[in-house]
């Protein structure tokens, strides 16, 4: 066919769930999507790259989207697997159209999302079926490296990860697409030189298991908190007992989560951490209060409540009163003069592609 058109659909991501610090991730149910078209039967293109980039949903009224697809970071990385590859542009002529409801810099893996849609992009479009959902994620986490959520996004569910160690010269070359929340250059600058592929093996994951009655409920308040900045506030050493703390409860959490039905007080404990939260709340007005008031003995349904990555966003896993916890949790917020919106969204499934017919 001389038209081809898919979908990858991408789920966003919570990362840390309390004590799980750049360990766990949990993939949930609202979707960064591209809409990809190719005429193949077109050998040129008016558009740069043989690409055509247009966007629709979050940021979409800030400026702050390019659609420049050589700047563009859902681009920039399909660009990068497709130079793996000698592939140097996209197929003439490509429509890649983004929908995007995953708000940004807010803690639900905006970036995340993108990288792995990207990484995906360019599979497709190259037409690379080799790549097994292992190597796409070794492509991942080249460019952003935060396994927690990458792992999350492409594979689903709740997950654990972990990160090889990569050498200096790894890294160093600029062809590749550092993601921007990483204090380093964007990269993903074409020399005209074939970019070093992956090492195998970068991360690995595994699938816990996550009871049917949780949902969680993500209050998301209305201003941005970048990464970058995030883990800027954390210091460079841990008090062994904070240490000690957070793995005492990161060996029961991935249980706790899974048993049917759920233990709200096992799940409460094991979800508290004092590697990231208790430095993140300069950056975020009334995360202490809500962390330590919100417990499942004042408020029914309630199991824990923590940061969603680097916040600004608050998640609560709760079986119940979904109304009732966001209001609660909105309303130490509003004494900040902070509005927030808020969704009950549920563990979600990998990154799909959908091709039409």
């Amino acid at each position: 066919m001389a038209t081809e058109s898919f979908v990858i659909k991408t789920p966003c991501s919570s990362a840390n769930i309390g004590p799980g610090f750049d360990v766990i991730g949990l993939a949930l149910s609202m979707y960064l999507e591209l809409h990809v078209t190719i005429d193949r039967s077109k050998e040129t293109s008016e558009h740069p790259l043989n690409c055509r980039v247009t966007y629709e949903g979050q940021g979409e009224e800030s400026g702050d989207i390019s659609l420049d697809p050589e700047v563009n970071l859902i681009t920039r990385v399909a660009l990068y697997v497709l130079r793996c590859h000698d592939q140097r542009s996209f197929p003439a002529e490509t429509h890649v159209h983004i929908k995007n409801p995953i708000p940004l810099g807010r803690g639900l893996g905006s970036s995340g999302a993108a990288v792995v849609a990207g990484v995906l992009l360019g599979k497709e479009v190259g037409h690379l079926d080799h790549l097994t959902p292992e190597r796409l994620f070794d492509f991942c986490l080249m460019i952003e490296r935060h396994p927690d959520n990458v792992g999350a996004a492409l594979f689903g569910g709740f997950v654990g990860t972990y990160l090889k160690p990569l050498a200096p010269e790894d890294v160093a070359r600029k062809e590749i697409p550092l993601s921007e929340v990483l204090p380093a250059p964007a990269g993903g600058i074409d020399t005209g030189i074939r970019p070093p592929e992956p090492p195998h093996g970068i991360g690995h994951h595994i699938k816990f298991p996550w009871a049917s009655e949780i949902k969680a409920v993500a209050i998301i308040p209305e201003f941005e908190v970048p990464t970058a900045k995030a883990r800027e506030v954390l210091p460079s050493l841990y008090p062994r007992p904070d240490v000690t703390f957070n793995l005492q409860r990161i060996a029961l959490l991935p249980v706790a989560l899974g048993q049917s039905p759920p233990d709200p007080e096992l799940i409460y404990l094991a979800m508290q951490d004092k590697l990231h939260q208790p430095y993140r709340q300069t950056l975020i007005p009334g995360l202490t209060e809500i962390v330590e008031s919100m417990t499942p003995a004042t408020q029914p349904g309630l199991l824990g409540v923590c940061l969603s990555g680097a916040g600004p966003t608050i998640l609560a896993l709760a079986t119940s009163n979904f109304d009732e916890i966001a209001d609660r949790i909105i309303s130490f917020f509003k004494k900040q003069n902070i509005v927030c919106n808020w969704k009950v969204l549920e563990p979600a499934e990998g990154t799909t592609v959908t091709r039409k017919q």
